[in-house]
């Protein structure tokens, strides 16, 4: 055990070492991409995989335990399958396979030991933070240990994704632009889960796109509306939205551009009361009401440190959020100061992710990967996605209030009330459009003194 102990605490300071490497050198880095966030993530995923189990994995060539066991009946089972997998990741990975019937599947299998060794790694996790929090007390990382102990055995339970994948297929089943992949229930267990086998290009990749004619600017608003109406509308995220969990594929039918969403383990349930604050919030950031981004970041557990806490949300310097972060996108003056400066906040960090919301802790981890995603297709920031946001935003906060009064006088106010700014964001929308049409300056004053942005 103290040799496992003194291998894992190694690989903890590559890991930590490994951040602070990529902190200097992603020009897309800003307080909310660095720091704890990111360091936090490389320590919880170095001890819930100890150095045991990942050079034992190295000498298993084709999977796992349940792969092995099931080897004989492969043949009674599949018409094919494919030893070699099309992905590997921590906790399983994936295998193409044709069933009798002709059916194409992906077969996630768990890698052995998982189950075994998780809450082992757990103590072990717990032991070095504690270990971190004697060697420097201004760092708070206590809420990774809670983080995995609540996280983990839901991500270990393969009924539990397949039943993710079910309900956020049935909630955002009016986007006709996404696919979430069958689940294929007979042939499931907890540890092996059968779906429908969805072939794409990863969602970073643009030369893929490029080759198969998708627009990158149609992809990244598509996937800001998906997880707009996630977070602002129905409180239930997906927050695990890598490039390798996210494809994109032109229609085979409609030959239009569509997303797919893999790996539906890890999700968080957002409470109204968070939910709602969080909605008001963003609707602060975006039509720069500071006052009441002081307010409802206060609500969210900011106290003192809300300046911080939008520059972390918006991935934007406080300059910017008291600009307006639909304004201007992000410049490269403005990444080289946050850049600059992030070391700075590290303590400051700590202390944050320390009092917000266990909720906060999810989303903080969704916005980066996004971010990383939007930065790769060069879309970042666009002022479009944020009124995508608002919209979702005024459509959950109107739908709350409705759902909380009797009077049909009130909720028809209240419709009326959503509509109309609904339709001042189109308006703007359309203003920003013809913005760029390059029409004479005059023109283009007129139509803003008609057509004001809505706050």
């Amino acid at each position: 055990m103290a040799r496992k102990a003194l291998k894992l605490a190694s690989w903890t300071s590559m890991a930590l070492a490994a951040s602070g490497i990529y902190l200097y050198s992603n020009k897309y880095l800003d307080p909310n991409d660095f720091g704890a966030v990111r360091v936090g993530r490389a320590v919880a995923t170095t001890a819930v995989i100890s150095y045991d189990y990942l050079t034992s994995l190295r000498s298993v060539p084709y999977g796992s335990e349940e792969y092995l066991q099931l080897r004989s009946k492969i043949h009674d089972l599949f018409m094919s399958f494919d030893d070699t997998p099309l992905g590997a990741a921590s906790l399983a990975q994936v295998h193409k396979a044709v069933l009798r019937d002709g059916r194409t599947v992906a077969v996630k299998v768990q890698h052995p030991k998982v189950q075994a060794q998780s809450s082992k790694d757990i103590l072990l996790m717990e032991v070095l933070v504690l270990a971190v929090k004697q060697l420097f007390p201004e760092f708070e990382f206590m809420w990774l240990v809670d983080e995995a102990k609540k996280n983990l055995p839901l991500e270990l339970d393969f009924l539990n994704e397949g039943r993710n994948a079910e309900k956020v297929a049935q909630m955002l089943k009016h986007f006709d632009f996404l696919k979430v992949p069958r689940i294929y229930w007979e042939l499931s267990t907890k540890r092996v889960l059968l779906m429908e086998f969805v072939d794409g290009g990863q969602v970073n990749d643009r030369d893929y796109m490029e080759r198969n004619k998708i627009d990158v600017n149609e992809i990244s608003r598509h996937l800001g509306k998906m997880y707009s109406e996630m977070i602002f509308v129905n409180g239930f995220v997906h927050c695990d939205p890598h490039p390798g969990n996210v494809l994109v594929r032109k229609h085979p039918g409609t030959g239009k551009a569509e997303i797919i969403l893999l790996d539906h383990g890890l999700y968080q349930v957002l409470t109204e009361e968070f939910r709602l604050d969080y909605c008001h919030l963003w609707q602060s950031l975006i039509w720069t009401d500071m006052k009441r981004v002081q307010e409802y970041s206060q609500r969210l557990g900011a106290g003192d440190l809300y300046p911080l806490f939008a520059c972390m949300l918006t991935a934007r310097s406080w300059d910017s959020v008291n600009r307006g972060i639909s304004q201007a996108p992000v410049t490269a003056t403005e990444d080289t100061e946050i850049r600059n400066n992030a070391a700075n906040y590290l303590p400051q960090i700590s202390q944050l992710l320390n009092h917000v919301p266990r909720q906060m802790l999810l989303i903080f981890k969704t916005n980066d990967l996004l971010r990383g995603i939007e930065a790769a297709l060069g879309t970042r920031a666009s002022a479009s996605s944020f009124l995508n946001m608002s919209r979702c935003c005024i459509r959950a906060l109107a739908e709350h209030k409705k759902k909380n009064t009797c009077s049909f006088l009130r909720r028809t106010q209240i419709s009326c009330s959503e509509a109309f700014s609904l339709w001042q964001i189109s308006l703007h929308e359309l203003m920003l459009r013809v913005k760029g049409l390059r029409l004479p300056s005059w023109a283009v004053a007129l139509l803003c003194w008609l057509f004001p942005a809505p706050h």
